[in-house]
C-alpha cells in the first residue's frame, strides 16, 4: 500500500518556486509559519532515563486524551533531527496526527537536545547506532504494542542505519521504520550545506547552538578538544573533525561520513523500511538518493519533486505541515 499524496506530492500552488529557491522556500516557511495541527498543542510528559553510561536522555510522551489510547495501541517513537527536539515544528505535527489515531507517540531527545547539558564526554550523530538501539530496547520493554519508529533528518540515517546493522534482530524491537528528508549519503549532504546560500544560512544557524553546548562539554572534560579549532570553525565540515567524529570513534570527518551514511547499507535491512526524500532537497542533492536497485526488497523509497527538507506544505495559505505526518502514518499503519 503506497499513499500516492507523497510519492508524487506537489507544492501549493503559492509555495511552489522553480530550482533550488523552491526548495528553500518549501524548506523555511514550513518551519517558521506553517500550521503543525488543528490548534491542540501536544501535552508532554517527560521522563528521565538514565544510560549504560552514566549519562541520560529525556523523553516527552505525547499525554493528549491518553484515556482515548489503549494500552496495547501502537507507539510511533520519533527521532528528531540535527539540534531538533519535541518543539521542532515535524514532532508537533506528527503528535497531532498520530493523536487522532488513537497512537501514542514518543520523543526520545539525542543528548543535550533536551534543554539541559549532557554528562559524558559525548553527545550525538547521524550514525548512533548504539544509542538508537538501546533507546528502542527501552520502548519495547515498557510498552505492551507494537513500536514504529520515524527518523526525521539526521534522525533518520541514523534510524535507517541502525536497521541495517541490526538485520534480523531488528524486527523484536520493531514492526517498521521510515526516514524523512535523511542525508543518506553524509558527504553529498554535508558538500551542500557547506555550499553559497546553505552555507550563510543553514550550516550558520547549526553552529549557533553546536558550538556552545560543544564548549559546555569540553568545560567539564577539559582537554576533551582543541577549543580554539572548534572555536574557528566555520561549517559542519571543520566541527565534525574537531568535536563529533573524535569523539564517537571515527578518525576524522570524512571517516565519519563514509561509515555513518546508511545508503550503502540499505540492502541489509530486514524490516519495511520507507525513506523519504523530496529531489529539490536543499541539504540531500537529489544525484545522492538511493536508486530501487541499491535499497533493497524491504525498503521502499519515495522521491517527489517537491517538498523541500522536512518542508511538505499543504493547504491555503499559510499551509500546514499534515500532510507529510499524516502519509509517512499511513504507510507505517499498513506495515503493521
Amino acid at each position: 500500500m503506497k499513499p500516492a499524496a507523497l510519492d508524487d506530492y506537489l507544492a501549493p500552488l503559492w509555495l511552489l518556486g522553480s530550482g533550488a529557491w523552491g526548495g528553500h522556500a518549501q524548506t523555511i516557511w514550513p518551519a517558521l509559519f506553517s500550521s503543525v495541527g488543528t490548534g491542540v498543542q501536544p501535552a508532554w510528559r517527560r521522563e528521565r532515563w538514565s544510560t549504560p553510561d552514566a549519562d541520560f536522555i529525556d523523553v516527552d510522551w505525547s499525554s493528549a486524551e491518553p484515556a482515548a489510547h489503549a494500552a496495547d495501541a501502537p507507539l510511533l517513537v520519533l527521532f528528531h533531527g540535527l539540534e531538533g527536539s519535541s518543539a521542532s515544528p515535524y514532532a508537533q505535527a506528527f503528535a497531532n496526527v498520530v493523536r487522532m489515531r488513537g497512537w501514542h507517540f514518543a520523543v526520545p531527545h539525542f543528548r543535550g537536545c533536551s534543554g539541559e547539558p549532557n554528562l559524558a564526554p559525548r553527545a550525538y550523530h547521524s550514525a548512533d547506532v548504539e544509542e538508537i538501539g538501546w533507546v528502542l530496547q527501552r520502548f519495547r520493554a515498557v510498552h505492551a504494542g507494537p513500536v514504529l519508529a520515524v527518523g526525521v533528518s539526521l534522525g533518520g540515517n541514523a534510524l535507517l542505519r541502525w536497521a541495517a546493522e541490526a538485520g534480523n534482530a531488528s524486527a523484536a524491537l520493531v514492526r517498521a521504520v521510515a526516514a524523512v528528508s535523511a542525508p543518506l549519503d553524509l558527504a553529498a549532504g554535508g558538500s551542500a550545506i557547506g555550499r553559497g546560500f546553505n552555507r550563510q544560512v543553514y550550516n550558520r544557524m547549526f553552529l549557533r547552538s553546536l558550538k556552545p553546548k560543544a564548549l559546555l562539554t569540553l568545560a567539564r572534560h577539559p582537554g576533551l578538544f582543541d577549543r580554539a579549532r572548534l572555536l574557528a570553525a566555520r561549517d559542519l565540515h571543520a566541527f565534525d573533525n574537531v568535536f563529533t567524529a573524535p569523539l564517537h570513534g571515527f578518525a576524522d570527518t570524512d571517516d565519519y561520513w563514509r561509515r555513518g551514511s546508511a545508503k550503502p547499507h540499505l540492502r541489509r535491512i530486514r524490516i519495511p523500511a520507507l525513506a523519504l526524500n523530496a529531489r529539490n532537497d536543499p541539504f540531500v542533492p537529489a544525484a545522492s538518493l538511493p536508486r530501487p536497485h541499491e535499497a533493497g526488497p524491504w525498503v521502499t523509497l519515495w522521491q517527489p519533486a517537491q517538498g523541500g527538507h522536512v518542508g511538505f506544505p499543504a493547504g491555503r495559505f499559510p499551509g500546514h505541515v499534515l500532510a507529510m505526518p499524516r502519509a509517512v502514518a499511513d504507510w507505517l499503519a499498513a506495515a503493521l
